[in-house]
């Protein structure tokens, strides 16, 4: 058990109130965590986002993680606190919008292409057969990806990209309610075979790119020089992954409601 968990079980009546003293000193502990995640995110964001409001969001999240933390659960917490972080963040970015219509339709339309010619071709597409379906070149596809990167950020409903982490956390914040609910266990259960599929049925190097990135926690640029490739052609290829997943389950899934198992 961590430090930070047994000061937390310590304290008298932590569900109502935190030691001003220890928050601070566990705020101070985690800031390179508050950073790290922040950094992690902004590397696929629009450059008008600026890093230092993302950093701020997420120290908001690690106040509410200290503070809503159960010491009691089998849970550590600086698992608990990465969601409460991440999450802190992604849900201010997505109440502020920041996403352009432009971005979005044509992150859409690369999805149902990716489905389109999947579905016809009983396997994953290759680069040069997506470009001859849109009737692009390469640059212009690259392009494509580039501009559609940022909508393959995290969402809290999607636990396709989720770490080793954020699925255990998940469970364990969900777990009560899908004990209530057979059929949103059902669903849970129905997501993770989807996404277990659409992984397997990925090209290697974005299967690859997907583990260094969410298990391994490698950065872009170190992913690069692990596949002797550009930090921008891993962009591409995490991007070119996380719609894939996004298309299979757009197929499969029936309704926002299978999504939040």
């Amino acid at each position: 058990m961590s430090s930070i968990t047994l000061k937390l079980r310590n304290l008298k009546d932590y569900r109502c109130t935190v030691d001003p003293a220890v928050k601070d000193e566990i705020i101070i502990e985690y800031a390179p965590l508050v950073k790290f995640i922040a950094c992690k995110i902004a590397s696929r964001l629009p450059a008008n986002i600026e890093l230092d409001d993302l950093i701020s969001c997420g120290v908001i999240g690690l106040m509410d993680a200290i503070q809503k933390f159960d010491p009691t659960r089998d849970n550590k917490f600086k698992t608990y606190a990465e969601f409460r972080i991440r999450g802190a963040i992604l849900d201010e970015l997505r109440s502020q919008d920041w996403i352009p219509r432009s971005v979005r339709e044509k992150a859409k339309m690369l999805e149902r292409t990716y489905a389109k010619l999947e579905s016809e071709l009983g396997r994953p597409a290759t680069d040069e057969e997506i470009c001859q379906e849109l009737d692009c070149t390469m640059d212009e596809y690259h392009q494509l990806l580039d501009k559609s990167k940022s909508i393959s950020l995290l969402n809290i409903d999607d636990t396709k990209t989720f770490n080793r982490g954020d699925k255990k956390l998940m469970v364990y914040l969900m777990e009560d309610r899908r004990g209530l609910n057979p059929h949103s266990a059902v669903n849970y259960k129905n997501l993770q075979d989807i996404i277990k599929e659409g992984i397997k049925a990925l090209p290697e190097k974005q299967k690859l790119v997907l583990s260094l990135y969410y298990y391994e926690d490698l950065n872009l640029k170190e992913i690069g020089q692990v596949l002797d490739v550009t930090e921008s052609r891993v962009s591409q290829l995490h991007t070119q992954a996380i719609l894939k997943l996004r298309s299979r389950l757009g197929e499969e899934v029936e309704s926002s409601e299978d999504l939040a198992a």
